[in-house]
């Protein structure tokens, strides 16, 4: 298979299965099976650190405390008395999207000839996937927002500082998303094509060694900057609670 058709073949999206809802068929992509595999180590590791916790902890109950805790500080240093309405969702989303995008690299790969009998791609390589998380962040900045100012509050600062900015204001609900949603999009779609092509190329020693920096420290890069912009755009929505308090 030529180098184009090894591409063209890697960054198609493949449906696993599909299934009829209310006379429509629905499509379940390889997307949505990795995105499912991602959540269920996630709460399969969750609840195998949860069990048999300690007065004393040990070993890996530490290393869960300290977590914990500095999530804990964290939240409350942004979010204040909010704290515990939004570190979950902060931590949750920084674990699963950092293991969403260092899984592939367990994927084998395909060399002088011989193809793999699966692939595990990153599912941030789908626009969809962006998308959706994106739209969870924003959607919870926007009842974060109304929370903490009340309706007519959140709706009397989308005129501040003055009644010109409404547009600007509301404009901000529409490129937040979009930004939180191509930046991750892009990175990672970029990140992967490079490593179809070194492994193209060179598929013995190289791709090993630069999925140190592509998948591991990448993914990490970019499951930061994700949730940090989120944390700052949850923060700047509830801060008025404690101006007030």
């Amino acid at each position: 298979m030529e180098l184009g058709e090894h591409l063209n073949e890697s960054l198609k999206f493949v449906t696993v299965f599909s299934f009829k809802l209310f006379g429509r068929e629905i499509p379940v992509t390889e997307t949505v099976i990795v995105s499912w595999f991602v959540m269920a180590i996630l709460i399969v590791v969750s609840l195998c650190l949860t069990r048999n916790l300690r007065q004393v902890p040990r070993k890996a109950q530490c290393i869960l405390e300290s977590a914990v805790e500095f999530l804990n500080n964290l939240s409350r240093q942004y979010f204040g008395s909010r704290a515990g309405a939004y570190g979950p969702y902060v931590g949750t989303v920084f674990l699963f999207l950092l293991l969403a995008n260092i899984i592939p690299v367990i994927s084998p790969i395909a060399a002088f000839g011989w193809e793999p009998p699966f692939t595990i791609k990153p599912p941030a390589r789908d626009i969809n996937f962006t998308a959706a998380l994106a739209l969870i962040s924003i959607l919870l900045v926007l009842s974060g927002g109304i929370r903490a100012r009340g309706l007519k509050g959140w709706a009397k600062h989308l005129l501040s500082p003055v009644p010109m900015m409404l547009p600007f204001n509301l404009l901000e609900y529409v490129i937040r998303p979009l930004s939180l949603c191509l930046r991750l999009f892009g990175n990672i779609l970029g990140g992967y094509i490079i490593m179809l092509l070194i492994e193209a190329v060179a598929p013995i020693f190289a791709p090993s060694i630069l999925s140190l920096y592509f998948d591991f420290l990448d993914g990490l890069i970019q499951a930061l900057v994700f949730t940090f912009l989120t944390i700052l755009f949850i923060a700047e929505a509830v801060e008025v609670e404690e101006e007030k308090n």
